[in-house]
């Protein structure tokens, strides 16, 4: 079965690349905003300009031509003037994700001419290999010493490597045809023009801004970028209301998160206005994942009358396109939208093929089809529908197997719930049980009818579910128990991520669930050791390097303090309380360094944000370290030196009470939790 789209543009995909669309504007309009980020942003004349100067830096290193280049840049601005000046220079891209731990493991994949970074992202990018850094920073002025005009040297086949968005991410080649044939298939379905301005609210590594910034440069439109860091949801709504954003390219959850306000802030009714916020967007496109159609049909009643949402199915291989989906191809009304992820037909050029259910991708000019991975139905009226992936196939107790796709769109259909997804989860301390467990949100915008239980019982409402639901799915299919959460776990490309579901709640308090036991439930290590003998061995091994610590750090007292530690003048029994006091002081400075080291990642792991862990991370650590220092310099003060003796109490003694008050605020707050309870 085989579906395909020609294209009413043909013919100059051998003489022509984005970059030729972009030099274009850039003669023709070199004042047009193409970049706008602030005081980062830039005309279309001095984006073009400065991507020429850093090509001819890259030349000026041996860049050989058609070589990989890796890019770290921390500002979007940044990252774009370096991926157009890499292919201005004849190589080709994989932009990292430079400001996370992520881009090492990116690059370890990789084998680069050199990576484009910043001094700050440079410990964070290099692995050790001895790879090749330039640092955009530190060279600034002798990339500004290039001319401006555009390198003798032409593009290569390649333009970029991307990774793939799947659980395992893996990386692959994106030609220069690939991409204009990409960006000719959207142009000709979205229709852009000149007056757009465009945000994606994708990371910099993903395919969604890698590639899809050809969407913005290649028509003369403007893209609207962040000005320091990734999109969060706040400033994309403060970005797209503030810059007058008339396209946005994002995925369902960011889509939902934008368009539709959070549970409580308006009824059904008020929902089903157009939001003046967002008064100037008149094309959505959501791409990643699954897309149903009441999901859609949402998301469209939130815009003007004319606005557009865009369902786009693609590939990284395919930099992004490959089937497109508008409610408008509908041919009438549907019976059940919850069900329905529709897919639509191919972008221009492109083709489907469906050979034993599971779709095949060719793009324009390429010679075989391009497997996915997942399943498709071509209906009757000629639309694809989206039918599941096979990645996702789950195994029963029985060893029978079964995709979940089917079953969550019908479980879709009951009310009250928004989005699914299916797991099995093994029960800890069982060799061969496992629970079918459904994970369940409300619609965008609505809350759950009926309050949240315990998170420590298993949910209600799995009866009601399967009474309505009847027939509809096989009893072996259907889920042992609901897990309402608040929202569902996505991945970096948009994706459900069906792996980073947390472990149900009231199976974490059966044995070994918390130490993964569900991952040796069929081994018998032994009895474990006593609680006793288990506190014991830690008061023990605790004590002794508190003691050591304290005495090395007294030792330094008398190094960097002369006198500050001399007991010889003291009686007893008060000389040896002090030399407890100053061993005391000198563990707790060394179980501040340690606490700043090891202390962070369990804090963060107890869920109450990432900025007040590391407010609270810091507040803890002053507590400990500040003493040893500060009694130090007030035994060796003059006590009648006022002035000293101020700035000894105001350096130290304010600064622990606002620690006192950070630690205090960060114990008091409650735990963001995915699940839907008030615990």
């Amino acid at each position: 079965m085989t579906q395909g789209s020609e294209s009413t543009r043909s013919g100059s995909r051998t003489t022509d690349s984005v970059l030729d669309r972009f030099e274009r504007l850039a003669r023709d309009t070199p004042e047009a905003h193409a970049l706008i980020a602030g005081p980062d942003s830039l005309t279309y004349g001095r984006l073009d300009a400065r991507a020429n100067r850093l090509a001819h830096h890259l030349l000026a290193a041996g860049l050989p031509p058609g070589d990989l280049v890796a890019l770290g840049a921390a500002r979007h601005t940044e990252l774009l003037v370096a991926l157009l000046g890499i292919l201005k220079a004849g190589g080709h891209c994989a932009v990292l994700d430079g400001a996370s731990g992520a881009g090492r493991r990116q690059l370890v994949t990789l084998e680069p001419f050199a990576v484009l970074t910043d001094a700050a992202h440079h410990p964070r990018l290099d692995d050790g290999r001895g790879l090749r850094f330039l640092l955009l920073d530190a060279e600034a002025a002798a990339i500004a010493a290039h001319p401006a005009d555009r390198p003798a040297r032409e593009p290569g086949p390649l333009a970029l490597r991307t990774l793939t968005g799947g659980p395992e991410p893996r990386p692959v080649t994106v030609t220069h045809d690939t991409l204009l044939a990409a960006y000719e298939g959207w142009a000709e379905v979205a229709r852009p023009t000149p007056a757009d301005r465009h945000l994606i609210t994708a990371g910099p590594d993903t395919t969604a801004l890698a590639a899809g910034w050809t969407r913005a440069l290649c028509s003369g439109g403007a893209l609207v970028l962040p000005e320091r860091g990734p999109w969060t949801p706040d400033a994309i709504r403060h970005g797209v209301e503030s810059e007058r954003v008339t396209v946005i390219h994002t995925d369902p959850g960011a889509a939902a998160r934008l368009l539709v306000p959070d549970a409580g802030a308006g009824t059904a009714r008020e929902l089903s206005g157009h939001d003046e916020a967002l008064r100037h967007l008149r094309l959505v496109t959501v791409t990643g994942d699954r897309l149903f159609l009441d999901e859609q049909a949402a998301l469209q009643a939130r815009l003007r009358p004319g606005g557009r949402v865009l369902s786009v199915y693609g590939l990284a291989e395919t930099a992004g396109a490959g089937t497109w989906f508008d409610l408008a191809q509908l041919p009438a009304p549907q019976d059940d939208p919850e069900r329905s992820a529709l897919i639509g037909t191919p972008f221009p050029g492109f083709r489907i093929d469906l050979p034993d259910g599971e779709i095949r991708l060719t793009p324009p000019g390429a010679e075989s089809a391009i497997p996915t991975g997942d399943l498709g139905v071509l209906r009757p009226d000629g639309l694809l529908e989206f039918a599941g992936r096979r990645r996702d196939r789950l195994t029963l107790d029985t060893g029978e197997s079964f995709d979940p796709h089917p079953v969550e769109a019908v479980i879709r259909t009951h009310r009250g719930i928004g989005g699914v997804i299916l797991r099995t989860v093994r029960v800890p301390g069982a060799a061969r049980t496992s629970r079918l467990i459904g994970y369940v949100t409300p619609p965008a915008g609505e809350p759950f009818r009926d309050p949240a239980p315990h998170p420590a019982a298993p949910p209600a409402g799995i009866e009601a579910l399967r009474e309505d639901l009847g027939s509809s799915v096989p009893a072996q299919w259907f889920p042992r128990e609901l897990i309402r959460m608040r929202t569902l776990p996505r991945n970096r490309a948009g994706q459900e991520d069906r792996d980073a579901v947390p472990l149900p709640p009231f199976l974490t308090a059966l044995p070994d669930a918390a130490r993964g036991g569900a991952k040796s439930a069929g081994a018998n290590p032994g009895p474990p050791p006593g609680p006793l003998l288990v506190a014991v061995t830690r008061a023990g091994c605790g004590a002794a390097l508190t003691v050591v610590a304290g005495f090395l750090f007294l030792v330094l007292s008398k190094v960097f303090w002369p006198g500050a530690t001399d007991l010889s003048t003291v009686p007893d029994p008060w000389a040896s309380l002090f030399l407890v006091l100053y061993l005391c002081e000198g563990a707790a400075f060394a179980a501040g360094l340690a606490f700043l080291v090891w202390g962070r990642a369990p804090m963060l792991r107890r869920g109450r944000g990432r900025g007040i862990t590391t407010a609270a991370h810091l507040a803890v650590v002053y507590l400990l370290v500040a003493w040893w220092p500060q009694d130090n310099l007030y035994r060796l003060a003059d006590k009648r030196d006022w002035p000293v003796q101020a700035a000894l109490v105001s350096a130290f003694n304010i600064p622990l009470m606002i620690a006192g008050l950070i630690v205090a605020h960060y114990l008091t707050r409650k735990p963001d939790s995915p699940f839907d309870s008030d615990d």
